[in-house]
């Protein structure tokens, strides 16, 4: 079942009847900055995860087993 050109048609009128042709520009423009939002908050929590994923990576280094290893590690 897909949406056709009469149902969305009838859906813009209500939408305009509902909010009156002044509003809807603000309506638009509120709806605009709310997806802007959404999509950087989604964006730096994706940082955040990648930033927390490559501290665990570098807490998990191996630890020097051999003694020529652990002057290695400590001198670099």
């Amino acid at each position: 079942m897909s949406i056709g050109p009469w149902q969305i048609l009838l859906i813009l009128v209500i939408v305009l009847i509902i909010f009156g042709a002044g509003k809807l520009p603000r309506v638009a423009g509120d709806l605009a900055k709310g997806i802007k939002n959404f999509k950087k908050g989604m964006t730096d929590e994706s940082e955040a995860e990648t930033a927390d994923v490559n501290k665990s990576v570098e807490a998990e280094k191996p630890v020097a087993d051999t003694p020529v290893e652990r002057d290695k590690a400590a001198q670099g």
